[in-house]
């Protein structure tokens, strides 16, 4: 695998050559699909996908049925995570998942994940993906798989990979 030039380190700076951040080893793994016995890109194979998000969602935010507002994650060496409860229903909940970057003046979230979580069919799916990754490498990935990929399908992947990284570095919402 060829690494780009600028990623991000420990501090979610700007660093030369290798990464430490998230988009390092999301990247080693992008192209794992989560075990499952149905046919990848079916409809089937989506809802396991969904159900997959679901859990990894639950092994991140272990109270989600009950949190409300907005909350961060820090593990030593890791990008903080930020994630916040945007609505709040009955059978669902949706909320927001980045990392934030400091670029000059501007903050820039990135990756700018919003989810969505059916809390009765425990289910989660992506409901918007930022698309300009400040990342070559990741735009390099979102755009070849644009083309072999349903966007439904490429979007949760993406989750799924997600949250398999930040639940493996610690991270854990529980309090504000």
């Amino acid at each position: 695998m060829v690494f780009v030039t600028c990623l991000w380190n420990v501090n979610c700076t700007p660093f030369t050559h290798e990464s430490l951040c998230y988009i390092h080893c999301m990247l080693l793994d992008y192209q794992l699909v989560p075990q499952t016995i149905v046919k990848p890109k079916s409809f089937v194979g989506l809802m396991a996908l969904y159900e997959s998000n679901y859990l990894r969602l639950l092994q991140l935010i272990p109270e989600l049925e009950r949190l409300d507002g907005c909350f961060r994650s820090r593990v030593a060496g890791a990008c903080e995570l930020h994630v916040e409860i945007l609505e709040r229903c009955r059978y669902t909940v949706t909320m927001s998942l980045t990392y934030y970057f400091e670029n000059g003046d501007e903050r820039v979230a990135d990756p700018d994940m919003t989810v969505r979580v059916y809390l009765d069919g425990q289910l989660a799916e992506v409901m918007y993906l930022g698309g300009d990754h400040r990342d070559a490498e990741l735009r390099r990935l979102a755009k070849v798989h644009r083309l072999e990929l349903d966007g439904r399908w490429e979007k949760n992947i993406v989750l799924n990979k997600w949250l398999d990284y930040l639940t493996h570095q610690g991270h854990l919402i529980l309090e504000r």
